[in-house]
């Protein structure tokens, strides 16, 4: 026999180590590797984050013009159900597009495997560009099936493929954006909950979703048009009727500064790693 000592104990052969500098400016590979597990995250349970969003603004829809009366009231010159509809669709992309980075990012804490996403070699510029865009994807895709399904029962035209494109993904990547910043701040589902209900849902809700803001007076319309979600809405839905409640311009800088401040504020986060990291 063979002493212990006389063994020769071999350790596994060593991984290659791959530089940095081999991997370039940006790692792409590793932004579509991470954007693919998110998407494919939400696309494997289509039930729960596409098709169910779907019927609850389908609902939305059925409720609001049968208590109004099903193509009896007019908005302006047009048939409620017309204008409502866009607004709708924009509320979905809202809700969906925070709550897919949102619990993305907290389950992947609470569960302890965050670690699987800060290891990889991604700086923090390609974390916050790989999951805001599965935030995005997400909102897209319910936008999609609502609006199809939409198109099928109501007057749904587009009047400007510009306007609709540029607010969708502005409001997509802002909302995926915020859903980041929950994520990374909450340590419990109950802090989620808790920016999703008294922060998300009133601003979506009372943004003219299902009303034009040219009927509130006083505090109330000042209040409007500091809401944020007011101008995704507002700009969605010019592109489908070619009316607006504010200047479409104004929305489209509002837009666009807040995408940026909210992209380098999760940088930072991502950057310092606030939360993430013991």
């Amino acid at each position: 026999m063979t002493s212990s000592t006389d063994r020769q104990i071999q350790s596994p052969p060593a991984l290659p180590i791959v530089p940095a500098n081999q991997i370039g400016l940006v790692n792409w590979l590793g932004v579509y590797t991470l954007l693919s597990k998110e998407v494919r995250r939400f696309l494997k349970v289509p039930l729960q984050t596409v098709l169910a969003p779907m019927m609850t603004t389908m609902l939305f829809l059925a409720i609001f013009t049968l208590a109004f009366g099903n193509g009896e009231r007019y908005m302006g010159d047009l048939p409620y159900a017309t204008f409502l509809g866009p607004g709708l669709i924009m509320m979905a992309v809202i809700q969906n597009s925070f709550a897919n980075t949102s619990s993305s990012i907290l389950i992947s804490k609470v569960q302890g495997n965050i670690v699987d996403i800060l290891m990889p070699p991604l700086s923090a510029a390609e974390l916050t560009f790989a999951i805001a865009l599965s935030g995005l994807a997400r909102g897209m895709a319910v936008a999609i099936a609502v609006g199809f399904s939409m198109w099928l029962l109501i007057d749904l035209t587009v009047y400007s493929w510009a306007a609709v494109l540029y607010f969708v993904v502005g409001a997509g990547l802002m909302l995926s954006l915020l859903g980041m910043i929950g994520g990374i701040v909450s340590e419990k589902f109950d802090h989620m909950a808790a920016m999703t209900n008294f922060v998300i849902m009133p601003l979506s809700f009372l943004s003219g979703t299902f009303y034009s803001i040219d009927r509130l007076t006083g505090v109330w319309y000042q209040i409007s048009h500091i809401n944020p979600f007011f101008y995704m809405i507002d700009g969605f839905r010019y592109g489908f009727i070619g009316k607006s409640d504010s200047s479409i311009w104004v929305g489209v800088i509002v837009i666009a500064v807040l995408d940026i401040a909210l992209y380098v504020t999760v940088w930072a986060l991502f950057k310092r790693g606030y939360k993430l990291k013991a």
